[in-house]
């Protein structure tokens, strides 16, 4: 079984939002051309209650960040482009403190997107969304470490820059994702 994991397509991340990444708002609509190829389709999102040192007023955009997906509030829902109906489970993360993979996070019932995708006989994914060289980094990485044959298909991603959107796809091809 294939599913299809959808990172971070949320309005603070996409164009106009309080973290935005540009090409955000066009991967979002972009997504939803190829939902009906997958067995299984889920999302992860920020969703931050009280993130800690994660939030800065002085970031340093690596570990500290500025204010974004605070829980409640219209920048961390969904993009509005992309079509959340074929989404079988969302996993939250980050509440109480940072999280860059969709592995840290949870669905409503509790269960991990790990034990959600096996319990479903997933073993392979395919990781899109955003931003190529943060959340989607981290999602591949540990899909790929927790067993899964992980692709990242980059014309469904957007990276924050170039430099380190490439250093992190050479870091996935390096771990043993495919990235196409």
């Amino acid at each position: 079984m294939r599913a299809l994991i959808i990172v971070d397509v949320q309005l603070d991340f996409c164009e106009g939002g309080s973290l935005a990444v540009a090409g955000g708002a066009s991967v979002a609509e972009r997504i939803n051309a190829v939902t009906d190829r997958y067995d299984q389709v889920v999302a992860t999102r920020d969703y931050h209650v009280d993130p800690g040192d994660h939030f800065s007023d002085k970031p340093d955009f690596g570990r500290s960040w500025p204010v974004h997906c605070v829980a409640g509030t219209a920048g961390a829902a969904f993009h509005p482009a992309l079509d959340v109906a074929p989404i079988g489970a969302v996993f939250a993360k980050g509440a109480y403190a940072a999280a860059y993979s969709g592995f840290e996070g949870a669905e409503p019932g509790g269960a991990g997107l790990a034990d959600w995708l096996r319990a479903r006989e997933v073993t392979e994914v395919d990781v899109v969304g955003i931003a190529t060289d943060y959340c989607v980094r981290a999602t591949a990485l540990d899909a790929a470490r927790a067993g899964f044959a992980t692709t990242v298909l980059t014309e469904l991603t957007a990276g924050v820059a170039s430099e380190s959107t490439a250093a992190a796809l050479d870091e996935l091809r390096a771990a043993g994702v495919t990235v196409a």
